[in-house]
Order: C-alpha cells, then structure tokens, then sequence
C-alpha cells in the first residue's frame, strides 16, 4: 500500500513552518517581557511590589515557556519533515544547524526550572543567558528563513 501526498498540500505545507516559526517567535519576545517583569518584581520593593506581584508573572513566563519548549520543538520538526517530504533529503546548512542548535539549547534553559524554583542564582542567570542567545540566533534564523521561503517562491513561478 503506498500513499502519495497530494502535490498541492506538498507545496502548501512548506509555509506552515515559517509562518508558525514567526508566532513562536513573537511568543518568545513576550517571554522575555515577561522575564523582564520578574526581574522588576524582585528588584521592588513596598507598594510597587504588591502591585506587581499581581501580575503573576513568574507563573504565566513558566507556563509560556512550557508551551515555547512544546512549539520549538514540533516546529523544528515539522520544518525538517516538510523538507525531507518535498526534497527527499534534509539541507545541512546554517538554517538546520542553527535549529536544532536552539532546540538543545532551549531544552536545556528549561531543564533549569526546578533548580530556580529552589532560589538557585547559578541556574537563573544560565536560564537568562541560554535564553538571550536563543532570542538572537532565533531571530537570525527568521532572516535566513525567509531567504529560503523566497527560494520557494521563485522555484514556483
């Protein structure tokens, strides 16, 4: 029994990855206000304090970055499948490399969690900088991804 994918959902499906990598993205630079509102909260002190522990901030950026950990690491796979699918191989270049190169780091910032919930200082400052240097090489992987998505394009035309 073989089952052939429609060419029109092959070609279709190579815009689902760059399009749910972006809303990742996005999602993460929220991630990062919301660290950015810790901080805040712990540096506070009195009323200002109160006020921001209202915004519950440590517990809406560790749900955000359950999801986050979930997102990047489906759409990096999703990426890859919808590659291999249409090319019959994967492209080892910077885009690849750099992915998965963000989903380890991304897996280990994570796995810091429990460490900083015990009030280790090690593991926040870790968890802060794995994730600073993900933001970056993410947002170069936006700038590389849609080099490729305009590759797509012209190879349609």
């Amino acid at each position: 029994m073989s089952f052939e994918i429609p060419e029109s959902v092959k070609v279709w499906s190579q815009f689902f990855h760059p399009i749910f990598m972006w809303v990742v993205l996005a999602l993460s630079v929220y991630a990062l206000y919301l660290g950015i509102k810790i901080q805040q909260t712990r540096a506070a002190e009195g009323e200002a304090k109160k006020e921001l522990i209202k915004g519950r901030f440590n517990v809406r950026h560790y749900q955000l970055g359950s999801i986050l950990l979930a997102f990047m690491v489906t759409g990096a796979l999703g990426g890859m499948a919808v590659t291999y699918i249409n090319n019959g191989k994967l492209f080892v270049g910077p885009h690849l490399l750099a992915g998965l190169g963000i989903v380890g780091l991304f897996s280990i910032s994570a796995a810091l969690s429990p460490f900083m919930q015990k009030g280790k200082d090690w593991a926040r400052f870790t968890h802060i900088t794995i994730n600073l240097i993900v933001l970056g090489l993410f947002a170069w992987q936006a700038v590389t991804g849609v080099q490729i998505v305009q590759r797509i394009i012209e190879k349609m035309a």
